[in-house]
């Protein structure tokens, strides 16, 4: 039975025993900031038509117009091509539950009727193999079919509780009944296969949530205990099985491994399984996992995958900057997964990384204008890594759509008797407890730009406030309600507790000191030894060439001694903080003379003198004339 309240939630966790957190739905959020609101309007302004241009004009929707015998020709593009259709659809279903928008709505309306169109009549849907390829569906798990499934799912869970269309949520049901018929157990007489970019198993629990279809959770347990059983992949072939996590079970693996998004987007599925059955060894898995990839394997922008090839985590400590593959994509899953174990156990930690994430990889990968995207994002570059308005692999575009789209729905949680501010911003929400006690809470802010935030309440009677202190602020957060210091301990990287009896216009006061830090990374971390990161708040800054001009970032020197300045500068980049101090510039000195390697010596490299370095932050860099880059810089 379909779940009648069809609210658009981000992981609907209302109904699963084992959450300890309900999201609000993204309707009850409204972010009326200077941050987040332009880069929302540019997201649907600029980011949605234009991307469903290119999903025409590069023939992805044609697929399923030639699927349907309604055009001729050959099929066109990479083989999971569909899954961009149904990114953008997904992100298109988001943006309408808070913006209603009639064009966009014809957009999805005629991308709906062409995938109804080219379904089949046992509930396939795959345009790659529908008229091309019939006699070889389900013959080779490289080639993405579930995967693209369960983008499907999503958009149609989306579509549904954005608008209460169940067309394309027929769609998906139809095709999760043909793969739960099709794959399980072997002694049921189906087959036991799991697909090679994981995204179906959270895709099914969410179709289940949606839908109330126990088979569907039960098939998304399934694929997550299948894998790890050596079922992809060849020791000697191009991937060997570790590259879609196919190399052990779940519950018995320690390191991340393989293709960075594929494992973020399993993890995810398997924390959604938890989230309904409690299987005491998959929690302890996934913990173990996020604490091997945060503690070795995360760049200090939150970024994932070290490895060009495979697209891959590397070993510990293996974080090559300019070299930094850091898919978009795979911030992305970072936030999706994070999310998850969020509103699974309530610990801030996860909300600190998906806070960390979205400012520092997720923003990156998308133009201030809303129309260019890095599919890598590299710590360092020469001036010759810029964003495009599209690509022949087009994951990360339709990605990026579809979580700005999504944001207000991470912004809070409500549990029995409290409501979680996760995130920060200026706006409102529309808070119903888990009791049934409804009030509108209300942010004024200049978050992420200053550290103040004073949380405004309607509401009455005793519940409690829970306010994350990031784990940046090492020192002084305090809390104040109604302007009189409140004795819970503001603890970084934890949630403070406010609890009293509320009444009308009371209001609580965060205050987040955000002095500039200097961050280090792991000595094992070797190309980052001798050099500092900046941050300021939640934001990582970098060195571009435009704002220091004539300048080699990598014969920068900044001692521990000078004092950086911060500037809010409303016409740089879209308004932002922009840090200065006096460095030292120590280019290779002439004792060199033209050779790689020279006996060590005492001194090392002697200024030539100091210049005014400028720091903007790395979420807009890119965004001016092409010119060096460094987020890394020299320390004395």
């Amino acid at each position: 039975m379909l779940d009648s309240t069809r609210r658009p939630v981000v992981v609907d966790t209302s109904k699963s025993p084992h959450a300890r957190l309900r999201p609000l739905p993204l309707t009850d959020v409204r972010l009326s900031d200077g941050f987040w609101g332009p880069r929302r309007r540019a997201n649907r302004e600029e980011t949605l038509p234009s991307q469903y241009r290119h999903l025409e004009e590069t023939g992805r929707l044609d697929n399923f117009r030639k699927a349907s015998g309604k055009m001729e020709g050959r099929f066109e593009g990479i083989y999971f091509n569909d899954s961009d259709v149904y990114k953008w659809l997904e992100a298109a279903a988001w943006s309408l539950a808070t913006d209603p928008d009639p064009e966009l709505t014809k957009m999805v309306d005629a991308a709906i009727t062409e995938i109804e169109d080219a379904q089949e009549p046992d509930g396939y849907l795959n345009t790659y193999f529908t008229f091309e390829r019939a006699d070889k569906r389900w013959t080779n798990f490289d080639l993405h079919e579930m995967y693209c499934a369960g983008h499907l799912f999503q958009a149609a869970v989306a579509h549904f509780q954005a608008t209460g269309s169940t067309r394309l949520l027929g769609v998906a049901t139809r095709f999760a009944d043909h793969i739960c018929d099709t794959f399980g157990p072997e002694e049921e007489g189906k087959r036991r296969a799991v697909d090679g970019h994981e995204e179906v198993e959270m895709a099914l629990v969410e179709l289940f949530r949606v839908t109330g279809d126990r088979r569907y959770l039960e098939q998304a347990e399934f694929f997550v205990d299948a894998r790890g059983r050596g079922l992809l992949g060849r020791p000697y072939g191009l991937h060997d099985p570790s590259y879609s996590q196919d190399h052990s079970p779940l519950r018995e693996q320690d390191e991340v491994v393989g293709h960075a998004v594929r494992a973020l987007y399993l993890y995810s599925g398997a924390t959604d399984v938890y989230a309904e059955t409690g299987e005491p060894e998959l929690l302890k898995a996934l913990r173990r996992l996020w604490n091997n990839m945060t503690t070795r394997r995360m760049y200090v922008s939150g970024g994932l995958g070290s490895r060009h090839e495979g697209e891959a985590f590397g070993e510990d400590f293996e974080l090559p900057n300019g070299r930094a593959y850091t898919e978009t994509c795979a911030a992305i899953g970072s936030v999706m997964w994070n999310w998850r174990m969020l509103v699974l156990e309530g610990d801030a930690r996860y909300a600190d990384l998906i806070e960390h994430t979205l400012y520092n990889a997720v923003l990156p990968g998308f133009s201030l204008d809303g129309g260019h995207y890095f599919y890598e994002n590299p710590l360092e570059d020469e001036g010759t890594h810029r964003r495009q308005p599209w690509f022949g692999c087009a994951c990360c575009p339709p990605n990026v759509a579809r979580m700005l789209a999504s944001i207000p729905g991470y912004f809070y949680s409500a549990s029995d008797d409290a409501v979680w501010v996760h995130l920060y911003a200026e706006g409102s929400a529309e808070v119903r407890l888990n009791g049934g006690r409804a009030f509108r809470l209300g942010q004024r802010t200049n978050y992420p730009w200053e550290g103040d935030v004073e949380i405004q309440l309607d509401g009455e009677g005793e519940f409690a406030v829970m306010l994350r202190v990031p784990s940046w602020c090492e020192g002084g957060a305090s809390i104040e309600v109604n302007g009189e210091p409140f004795p819970e301990q503001a603890s970084p990287g934890a949630y403070a507790e406010v609890r009293r009896v509320w009444r009308p216009g009371d209001a609580v006061r965060l205050r987040l000191p955000m002095p500039v830090r200097r961050v280090e990374a792991h000595p094992y971390a070797a190309e980052n030894v001798g050099r500092v990161a900046l941050m300021r708040g939640p934001i990582l800054f970098c060195v571009e060439g435009a704002d220091n001009p004539g300048l080699d970032p990598r014969d920068l020197v900044l001692p521990n001694e000078v004092r950086l300045s911060e500037d809010f500068q409303p016409e740089q980049l879209g308004g932002v903080v922009v840090l200065a101090g006096e460095a030292e510039v120590s280019p290779p000195g002439e004792g060199w003379d033209g050779r790689l390697y020279r006996t060590a010596t005492r001194q090392g490299e002697k200024p030539i003198g100091t210049t005014r370095l400028r720091a903007v932050p790395y979420l807009a860099w890119a965004n001016r004339e092409p010119g060096p880059m460094r987020v890394w810089i020299r320390s004395r």
